[in-house]
């Protein structure tokens, strides 16, 4: 049942993709990287967070999603934490743990932005985040957040 209700999020997110909403004002830490084949060009906040935290598990096409994390000692992954998933760096470790117990794994996790977006670009239905300075290659699609 819960798993419907997110299903909705997910395609509630990109119908309102496809209205142009307004791009989130707050500068950011991050860029959003997913496999070029992902449809669409921004993603709502709420749904990039219930990606993370997987309880969305599939995109609007049906396509398994897989997100990716960075390392658990980056500034980019607490910041991350704390702008996309709206919990302290702890809280998220303590849900992981959580998680883990009932069998379910987090994201894989990668050591830099360039191991993030090799991911990515090799992965369909990947996703993952990356510093906002960092160069971005054509095998990867940066998406804008929205709120």
């Amino acid at each position: 049942m819960r798993r419907t209700s997110f299903a909705a999020l997910i395609v509630l997110g990109f119908a309102l993709i496809a209205f142009q909403l307004p791009v989130a004002s707050a500068a950011q830490t991050f860029q959003i990287v997913v496999h070029p084949d992902i449809e669409g060009s921004k993603i709502p906040r709420q749904v990039l967070s219930s990606i993370f935290l997987k309880e969305v598990v599939r995109w609007g096409s049906g396509q398994a999603v897989r997100p990716v994390d960075q390392s658990m000692r980056s500034p980019l992954r607490a910041a991350f934490t704390e702008e996309v998933l709206s919990q302290p760096f702890d809280g998220i470790s303590f849900f992981w743990s959580e998680r883990i117990r009932k069998g379910i794994a987090p994201p894989p996790v990668k050591q830099s932005d360039a191991d993030v977006i090799e991911y990515v670009a090799k992965n369909e239905g990947a996703i993952g985040y990356v510093s906002a300075d960092s160069t971005v290659p054509d095998t990867v699609k940066v998406l804008s957040v929205i709120d």
